[in-house]
């Protein structure tokens, strides 16, 4: 599994004194170079899973692993090649963010000291004022420099935008891309659909425990529903176009459609070959109603 960066299997964990199961035989195996988005609504087992890689708390049934590794017996060794961003991210409060980063670089030197100065000044980070004084996006910058400034071969991220004007989203994702064309791997949890979109190779929705599914972002695109804004010469034929399978039609203007419609494209088109049409324009995909699909589904994969 040389190009496996993270791998795991029947991971699973109860905490103690319950029955339920916070997470129920995962099955993850993510490739080396792949940012890989882990969605799901709040209490779907996200969090838990996190903690587990990190070996924060210990799996109840199943194993994983990280560069090969066992995430349990080996957990000294992987922490030296894991970059970590907590979602709700605790820092020293007296400490200035240079105090802080330099006690990090203290318990693991970086492979270039330049390089933390070098992520400072692309995110704008303050690093002389006390992280208390710092406002909540200045601070997720301070999590995302000690995240990042190991230059480590594995990222595991939670909710990394959090706080961040769009021109520090922006460096995020070109940092991103930076640490993936160089080998590095991210696993990353987080809310924002949008974000998820930009920046994600693979998504896997997690609801009760339980992984749904796994898809490319280039599936969910393929299987999306795409919109079109059909503008007729006269009486737009709303009847045949409501009665194509899978489209929904709606009267936007005089003489003038919206069809969203799922899959192939044929049948809108055999229609339009009957009449006049004076233009068609798509509309821009948008698969935030993809992933809310997923957070909505109620029948968990078994």
């Amino acid at each position: 599994m040389a190009d496996v960066a993270i791998f795991s299997e029947g991971l699973s964990k109860r905490y103690p004194g319950t029955d339920f199961l916070a997470l129920n035989k995962l099955d993850l195996s993510i490739k080396t170079g792949e940012v890989y988005g882990f969605l799901g609504p709040n209490g779907a087992g996200k969090s838990t899973t996190i903690r587990l890689l990190m070996n924060f708390i210990q799996p109840t049934a199943g194993h994983a692993q990280i560069l090969g590794q066992n995430i349990v017996t080996d957990s000294v060794a992987i922490k030296r090649q894991v970059g970590y961003l907590a979602g709700e991210i605790a820092l020293y409060p007296k400490m200035t963010g240079r105090q802080f980063l330099d006690y990090m670089s203290d318990l693991q030197p970086p492979k270039n000291k330049a390089y933390v100065n070098q992520l400072a000044k692309r995110f704008q980070a303050n690093l002389n004022v006390k992280i208390r004084d710092l406002s909540k996006g200045n601070r997720q910058k301070i999590g995302l420099l000690q995240a990042f400034m190991h230059q480590p071969k594995i990222l595991i991220l939670d909710e990394p935008t959090s706080g961040l004007d769009p021109l520090m989203q922006e460096e995020f994702f070109k940092l991103l891309k930076e640490t993936t064309a160089a080998g590095g791997s991210v696993f990353v949890s987080s809310h924002n659909l949008a974000e998820v979109q930009r920046m994600c190779d693979r998504v896997g929705f997690i609801r009760e425990g339980r992984l749904i599914t796994e898809q490319s972002m280039a599936e969910i695109a393929a299987a999306a529903a795409r919109t079109f804004t059909i503008t007729f010469e006269g009486a737009p034929p709303r009847a045949e176009l409501a009665a194509i399978p899978g489209a929904k039609v709606k009267l936007s203007g005089s003489g003038q459609v919206n069809v969203s419609l799922r899959g192939e494209l044929s049948p809108l088109f055999k229609v339009l070959a009957k009449h006049k049409v004076a233009g068609i324009d798509q509309q821009e995909l948008n698969l935030e109603e993809e992933f809310l699909h997923f957070y909505r589904a109620k029948d968990s994969k078994k």
